[in-house]
C-alpha cells in the first residue's frame, strides 16, 4: 500500500505536479502486467494443444491438396517453434476482450458520463467485429483461395507448403478480415465526432468502393479471389456502419443538452481565471 506521508521521502525529487502521472504510470504497468499474465496463462494452457491446433489450422489447405501433396518443414527447427508461434498468437487472440478491458478501465476515470456510455458499446462490437472477420476468413476465404492455388498448380508441380511460411500467410489474412471488419466502427465514430457527415460519406461511396479493392490489394496475397473476397465485406461493412452513424446522430439530437453530461458544466471565464490564479499561487512556495 502506498503511505501518503512518505511521499517526499520515497521521491524527493518529484513535486506534487508530477506525482499525479507517476500514479497513473503505475497503474499502467500493473494493467500490462494483468494482460501479459493472461496471455501467458492460456498459452500455458494451449500448449499440450499446440499441434492439433496446427493440424486445424492448416485442414482448409490439406482439404484441396493432391493426394501426394503435403505440407514440409523447411527449417530443422520449425515442426517444433511454428505450432508454438499459432498458440502464442492465439492466447493472444483469446484474451482479446480482456485486454480491451483493461485498456478501458485506464482511461474510464478520464471520460465523461455520456462518452463511457459510448465507448463501451463500441468495444464490445469492435471486438465481436474482429472475431466475425477472422472467422470470415477461415470458414469462407480459405477454402475457396487454397482450392483456387492448389487447381491453378502447373503440371508436374507437387504442392508442397512449407509450415512457417503457411502459418505466416494464414496470420496475415486473419489479421486483415479482422482490421477490414473494423470499418462500420471506424464510419460511426467518423461521424460522431464531427470529422465528416452521414451525407459526405454517402457522396464519397464510388471512392470508397475503389479504396475497397484497393485495401484488398494491399492486404491480402496477390490473387483476385482473396482480393475481391476483402473488398466486398468492407463495401457492405461501409454501408452498415453509414446506416448506424445516421441512427447515433439522430439519438444525439433528440437527446436533451441537460442529458448528455450532467455531471459536466463549463467554467465561465472568471472561474478559469481564479483557478488558474490558485494554481500558480501553489506553484510560488515549491519554486523557493
Amino acid at each position: 500500500m502506498k503511505n501518503p506521508n512518505n511521499q517526499d521521502q520515497g521521491a524527493p525529487g518529484l513535486d506534487e505536479s508530477e506525482q499525479p502521472l507517476l500514479f497513473h504510470l503505475i497503474e499502467l504497468r500493473d494493467r500490462l502486467l494483468r494482460m501479459v499474465l493472461v496471455v501467458a496463462v492460456l498459452f500455458v494452457m494451449l500448449v499440450p494443444f499446440s499441434n492439433t491446433l496446427f493440424s486445424m489450422l492448416s485442414g482448409p489447405l490439406l482439404a484441396h491438396m493432391p493426394e501426394d501433396g503435403s505440407m514440409i518443414a523447411i527449417e530443422v527447427a520449425s515442426p517444433f517453434l511454428i505450432p508454438f508461434k499459432l498458440t502464442l498468437f492465439l492466447a493472444v487472440f483469446i484474451a482479446i476482450p480482456y485486454v480491451l478491458y483493461q485498456l478501458w478501465s485506464f482511461v474510464a476515470p478520464g471520460l465523461y458520463r455520456h462518452e463511457r456510455r459510448l465507448v463501451v458499446p463500441l468495444l464490445v462490437s469492435s471486438t465481436l467485429l474482429f472475431y466475425a472477420g477472422a472467422a470470415f476468413a477461415y470458414f469462407v476465404v480459405f477454402p475457396l483461395v487454397f482450392a483456387f492455388f492448389t487447381a491453378a498448380a502447373p503440371e508436374g508441380v507437387s504442392v508442397m507448403t512449407d509450415i512457417s511460411r503457411y502459418l505466416d500467410f494464414v496470420l496475415t489474412l486473419f489479421f486483415a478480415f479482422g482490421a477490414a471488419f473494423e470499418v462500420p466502427v471506424v464510419t460511426v465514430l467518423l461521424v460522431m465526432t464531427g470529422m465528416t457527415t452521414q451525407k459526405a460519406l454517402r457522396e464519397k461511396r464510388p471512392y470508397v468502393i475503389v479504396g475497397a479493392f484497393v485495401l484488398g490489394m494491399l492486404l491480402t496475397p496477390p490473387d483476385v479471389i482473396s482480393q475481391t473476397l476483402l473488398a466486398v465485406p468492407v463495401w457492405l461493412l461501409f454501408e452498415l456502419g453509414l446506416y448506424f452513424s445516421g441512427w447515433f446522430v439522430r439519438n444525439r439530437e433528440n437527446t436533451p443538452a441537460d442529458a448528455v453530461a450532467p455531471d459536466y458544466t463549463p467554467m465561465s471565464e472568471a472561474e478559469m481565471d481564479a483557478e488558474l490564479d490558485r494554481m500558480e499561487d501553489e506553484d510560488k512556495p515549491e519554486r523557493r
